[in-house]
């Protein structure tokens, strides 16, 4: 057991050296950030969406937009996708699961706003319909992903993609950068 331990925590330091190292995924960082903080300062919203854990962490960070980060502040304008169980569900029964998010950015999203997804593997299906609804409709969109992009880096505007292809290092690369993300957007709203 003290082995496998070793060998997760480094492939995890590994991962956060390599994302030190990765100047292109700084800039892509700066990139997404001014992206929310110029669609929230136009009185756009911020969507969230992922899958599992990535939804999981996709509520985190809309939550951290609409409370607080680190700095007291007015609340900002965003929602996770995969909070509203039954629309979720209505639309999965009745349209089927590929189609939860993108009937959820259809009904919401306007230009201006931004979807920000999460997806571990890049290829996602529903995650896919909904930055296609997105781009229909002149909504930006920020990717999540891991080392490989796959489809999903194919349709973002920006792409931020965790150095990794292990759905632990790279679900922990996403919470890194999603705090970084919060805390750059937060920032601005806050000096």
């Amino acid at each position: 057991m003290q082995k496998d331990i070793q060998i997760s925590l480094e492939a995890s330091r590994q991962m956060v050296e390599q994302c030190l190292a990765d100047q292109a995924l700084q800039a892509a960082l700066v990139k997404a950030v001014n992206c929310c903080v110029n669609a929230l300062k136009s009185g756009g919203k911020l969507m969230f969406a992922g899958n599992g854990g990535s939804a999981a962490e996709a509520q985190h960070f809309s939550a951290e937009m609409v409370g607080r980060f680190l700095k007291e502040r007015k609340p900002l304008a965003s929602v996770a996708l995969s909070t509203d169980t039954s629309a979720l569900t209505a639309i999965g029964n009745d349209y089927g699961y590929d189609q939860v998010f993108s009937r959820q950015v259809e009904a919401l999203g306007r230009s201006g706003d931004v979807l920000i997804v999460l997806s571990t593997s890049g290829r996602s299906k529903n995650i896919l319909a909904a930055m296609r609804a997105a781009a229909a409709l002149g909504v930006a969109t920020i990717a999540f992903t891991g080392r490989e992009p796959r489809e999903i880096g194919g349709l973002a505007d920006v792409v931020l993609n965790v150095p990794s292809s292990h759905t632990p290092q790279i679900q922990e690369g996403h919470l890194i950068l999603g705090h970084l993300l919060c805390g750059l957007v937060e920032t601005q709203f806050t000096s």
